[in-house]
């Protein structure tokens, strides 16, 4: 099975404290590398964890807040500066562009690479990006600024060989694709051996949600049914309903009541309040709801089975 993990590099607020770093994440799919969000000190922690500058394909921005973007310009310009001739696609609401059309002019010029722009319409459900193996669709949310979160959905594979039945039946190897694509193996004596008796079935696809700052919405969990696994903030605790609705976030129960109503496989929650130093509390809280829930950690890997 390729790999599936996602790498935490910052899961704090917004505020950067000692003991976290301001939202990002990497999630690395079938040997792509894709960042979701990009705080402050991204660069460093990409440094610190060993994910490499180069592999890194597109950058996905949830909306248009520091703590979620005061990373991407300097990160930009490093990648100049080492070398880079591949192309970085940004993903981000529309007003990111002029601003980051600036940053570049006045700081970047010359990179030596482009940088690709796409504008991401947050009030709609929409693909943005698609290969043979991979879908990334948006997530509408609902914060103070227009805001989107991103689903990563693996497409089904084709199914895996026997070996030993297609050793046993001196099957060769030129046939092995077209076995995959279904097609049943004749002998040299005529018998039809059925594709079923030469192939196990493809691995269930797996998929991956990351729902940035938003207030608790109620209706989120039908657009995450059955996902392997997501991460939902979680700014605050229980006795701060009042403050997550006026700043539309979400506190930890809530973000546990959204995998719970989803199905999902596993929580991660995130973007921790600076003004709350237990972070258990927020896994209590939050697995009172939801069992299969963790913290997220800067230097996490949790690896999508």
């Amino acid at each position: 099975m390729e790999p599936f993990k996602i790498h935490i590099l910052g899961c704090g607020s917004a505020l950067p404290t000692l003991r976290h770093n301001t939202s990002s994440q990497v999630v690395e799919i079938r040997g792509k590398l894709f960042m979701v969000d990009c705080g402050e000190g991204t660069q460093t922690q990409m440094r610190r964890l060993h994910i490499s500058y180069n592999r890194l394909s597109a950058v996905l921005l949830t909306h248009i807040h520091g703590d979620h973007c005061f990373g991407l310009i300097g990160m930009i310009c490093t990648f100049g500066l080492l070398g880079r001739k591949m192309p970085l696609h940004i993903y981000a609401p529309k007003e990111m562009k002029s601003v980051l059309d600036i940053l570049i002019e006045k700081f970047c010029r010359d990179l030596g690479y482009d940088v690709v722009f796409h504008d991401v319409d947050t009030t709609c459900r929409s693909v943005i990006y698609e290969d043979r193996s991979l879908k990334i669709e948006t997530l509408p949310l609902e914060h103070r600024v227009p805001c989107a979160g991103f689903l990563f959905t693996e497409k089904p594979g084709l199914p895996h060989i026997k070996r030993d039945m297609t050793d046993f039946y001196n099957i060769p190897v030129s046939q092995i694709n077209n076995i995959k694509n279904g097609a049943d193996w004749t002998d040299s004596e005529g018998n039809v051996i059925p594709n079923s008796r030469l192939t196990s079935p493809a691995d269930s696809p797996r998929s991956y949600a990351y729902c940035s700052d938003t207030r608790y919405l109620p209706s989120l969990h039908r657009e995450l049914t059955g996902v392997s696994a997501m991460y939902h903030e979680a700014t605050y605790l229980d006795g701060d309903e009042k403050s997550a609705e006026q700043y539309c976030h979400s506190t930890a129960r809530q973000a546990a009541m959204v995998a719970r109503d989803a199905g999902a496989g596993k929580l991660l929650i995130g973007h921790f309040s600076s003004r709350h130093t237990d972070e258990q509390e927020y896994l209590r809280q939050a697995q009172e709801v939801f069992a299969d829930t963790i913290l997220a950690d800067e230097g996490m890997v949790y690896e999508i089975k």
